[in-house]
C-alpha cells in the first residue's frame, strides 16, 4: 500500500523544517495559509498565536532557526483523512527539556492552508 499524497506533505514538511531550508518549507504552504502555535502567543503576544501568509511564517521560522539553530522535530506518528493530517513529535534543542508536540496540518489542492500546533 502507498503512502497517502497527505502523509508525504507532513514528510515533505519534517524535512524541510529539520534542514531549516525555509525555500522548501514555505513552498508547502498557501499563500494566505494561517498557523497557530502557543510560542507564537508567548515571543509575540500581539498575534495572540495567529500569523496568516507567507511573510509572516517566513519571519517566525527565520526567528526560530537563529534563535534556535540545534532545533529539530523527530515524527513519531501521522494520522490523516483526505485534507487533514496529525503529527505527533518530538522537539529537540540543545540545552532544553524535550518536548512533546501535536501539530495539525490541513491541506487543500496539495498546498497546507492552516496548521495548528498543540504542547503544554
Amino acid at each position: 500500500m502507498s503512502e497517502s499524497p497527505i502523509i508525504a506533505i507532513a514528510r515533505q514538511w519534517f524535512d524541510a523544517f529539520n534542514a531549516h531550508d525555509l525555500a522548501k518549507l514555505l513552498a508547502l504552504y498557501a499563500n494566505d495559509a494561517a498557523h497557530y502555535s502557543p510560542k507564537l502567543k508567548v515571543r509575540n503576544p500581539e498575534t495572540n498565536g495567529l500569523i496568516i501568509g507567507k511573510d509572516a511564517l517566513r519571519l517566525w521560522w527565520k526567528d526560530s532557526f537563529e534563535r534556535l539553530p540545534s532545533l529539530k522535530y523527530a515524527p513519531q506518528q501521522f494520522i490523516a483523512d483526505e485534507h487533514k493530517v496529525f503529527m505527533e513529535y518530538i522537539r529537540y534543542v540543545d540545552g532544553e527539556e524535550n518536548m512533546t508536540v501535536g501539530e495539525v496540518l490541513e491541506i487543500k489542492d496539495g498546498l497546507i492552508i492552516a496548521s495548528r500546533v498543540y504542547h503544554s
